[in-house]
């Protein structure tokens, strides 16, 4: 019997997700529990494992669309099944119910058209008395339902014309396409350059040439997705950045000691799992850096759910270690680095990547100095750590060689004025000068 993939709810607040990548084709195999394809929302990219095993008969919801949580993406067939091919966007339990009776259902339940929508008894009827087909008809009514009003004005008007981006109509009338035979996967069915690239190269019309010299690259997916947060935090937020250089000799050789201590764990203490430990000390007695601000509201967080920013191939995502104060160093350093390892998999939880109170970034494996970061909201506080350097400094009179790292602290001043956030980064200043002292 089929099996219906269908696109996954990853988190409470998940609503819809796009379909970033298929990593099989139509007719290859597939076991159970393999990674099927990947999907993209607005806070993560998760690779999505096949429900069953078989062939992929059919892929239903292509590349780059996004469509609602539960609807069907994929169908999965036994060896020499042939289960009716799904048309259209449609929800997992009405598919669900055609793929098991082979498309057998009633046509008082069924849609006269090739998509089963969302539509009133006496639509359905009037497009099977017109010819036409209602997955094509835009509905007016509650939730998109197709009314009989609906069908009418598509017999009298025809199909409305679709949007379409300025480059992708610059290639339809080059090459003298219908755009009423390209199926929109933009917003709102938008027809974007991919739309008619995909159209090109199914043979639908001859292979076209570059548009221009430029290479566009869409903004879209996950880097959109950091674009929109960007830009809405630095709109939202009074954000002040403050600096300050550390002596971290002693970090160093604590660092050394926790290695050799925990050696056996098979994990290496880093420097940033040192500068997570003293951050949430620090936090713990700055309360109103461990804050987030919603609508006119300051909420104080008794846990600390630590983000760490960790890059991606295309992006950047902050992964959460929860409940970090109540955690030790060698807790820290494990689960740091299992939830980097799964973001840059792509299979980290909605959860494990929202819902944080601080952010922890660390330029220092690409040997920066130092940077202004940019808050993470609805956070009040943003950590940027640069590398470890060694430098002549001035300790008892005498200049030494010491291990000196810069720290920036960009904080929101509408929730925190400059002199306790400045003495906040003092005093984390302060444990990674004397780590040991974070023991005691």
């Amino acid at each position: 019997m089929s099996t219906s993939v269908t696109m996954p709810k990853m988190g409470m607040t998940m609503k819809e997700g796009t379909i970033s990548k298929w990593f099989k084709k139509e007719g290859d195999a597939v076991e159970k529990g393999e990674v099927l394809f990947e999907v993209e929302t607005e806070k993560i990219t998760n690779q999505i494992e096949s429900p069953g095993e078989g062939v992929l008969f059919q892929i239903v919801v292509p590349t780059g669309t996004t469509v609602p949580v539960g609807t069907i993406v994929g169908i999965i067939a036994e060896a020499g099944e042939q289960p009716e091919r799904i048309e259209g966007v449609q929800l997992g339990e009405t598919v669900e119910a055609e793929v098991s009776t082979g498309g057998k259902s009633s046509e008082a339940e069924k849609p006269a058209g090739k998509s089963s929508v969302l539509s009133t008894p006496s639509a359905r009827r009037v497009a099977r008395e017109l010819g036409i087909d209602i997955g094509l008809v835009t509905g007016t009514g509650p939730g998109g339902k197709v009314k009989e009003g609906d069908v009418l004005k598509f017999h009298e008007e025809g199909p409305p014309t679709p949007g379409i981006t300025p480059l992708a109509e610059e290639m339809v009338k080059k090459e003298g396409l219908d755009i009423h035979e390209i199926a929109g996967t933009g917003e709102g069915g938008k027809i974007t350059k991919e739309d008619v690239e995909r159209l090109l190269a199914a043979g639908k019309a001859p292979e076209i040439g570059a548009v221009s010299a430029v290479k566009v690259i869409p903004m879209k997916g996950i880097r959109k997705v950091i674009a929109d947060n960007m830009h809405a935090s630095l709109q939202n937020a009074a954000q002040l950045t403050t600096w300050t250089e550390v002596d971290v000799t002693e970090m160093v050789r604590f660092r050394d000691l926790m290695r050799q201590k925990y050696e056996k764990e098979g994990v290496k203490i880093s420097y940033n799992d040192i500068i997570i430990l003293a951050t949430v000390r620090a936090l713990k007695e700055h309360p109103i850096m461990n804050s987030t601000l919603v609508g006119e509201e300051i909420l104080l967080h008794k846990a600390v759910h630590m983000g760490i920013a960790v890059a991606l191939k295309d992006g950047l995502i902050v992964p959460k270690i929860r409940n970090a104060e109540k955690k030790t160093l060698l807790q820290i350093a494990k689960e740091a680095r299992d939830l980097a390892a799964r973001a840059r998999k792509g299979v980290l939880s909605m959860d494990e990547a929202t819902g944080g109170t601080f952010t922890i970034t660390n330029v220092s494996m690409l040997d920066m100095d130092g940077f202004t970061p940019v808050l993470n909201p609805p956070e009040t506080g943003i950590l940027g750590v640069g590398r470890v350097m060694e430098k002549p400094a001035v300790v008892d009179g005498d200049i030494v060689v010491r291990h000196m790292m810069t720290l920036s602290l960009t904080f929101d001043h509408k929730v925190v004025d400059g002199a306790p956030a400045m003495t906040f980064l003092r005093d984390l200043a302060g444990n990674l000068r004397e780590p040991m002292l974070m023991l005691a």
